[in-house]
């Protein structure tokens, strides 16, 4: 029985995980909302608040403690620390948002958005044949 085993597999080992998490939440930091699916969403979720929560202290040691999680990526401790974190200092917990956006067409995967919630919203841009017929009106 699985009780109280809260790792989520993605049907990958540990190491290849560990790789995925990371590059997911780096990808977070830098892009701010990303795309994936909703099993990934999921289990990206706490080690971006962890990672939030860490950066909130912003002690040399807590930076480490970042780049240790994060495999070394500097450029997005450095955003984490310099933009995320002190964005999200009045708050304590629930950093990230999970929205929900249907099936991929492919295989009919659950997809979804993650983004920090004390963010600006972001405007998807507009197909360019949309913008064409706009401005052709």
């Amino acid at each position: 029985m699985r009780h109280q085993k809260k790792t989520v597999k993605l049907g990958r080992t540990a190491s290849h995980r560990d790789a995925l998490l990371a590059n997911q939440v780096c990808s977070l930091i830098e892009h701010t909302r990303i795309t994936t699916t909703l099993a990934k969403a999921k289990a990206v979720r706490p080690l971006a608040e962890k990672l939030v929560t860490i950066a909130k202290k912003g002690t040399l040691h807590a930076r480490r403690i970042a780049l240790a999680y994060l495999h070394h990526n500097e450029a997005a401790v450095g955003k984490l620390f310099a933009e995320v974190a002190p964005r999200s200092s009045a708050r304590n917990g629930g950093y990230t948002r999970i929205i929900k956006t249907g099936p991929r067409h492919s295989d009919s995967a659950p997809m979804a958005f993650i983004e920090w919630v004390d963010q600006a919203p972001v405007v998807e841009a507009a197909p360019a044949a949309e913008v064409k017929a706009e401005a052709a009106e």
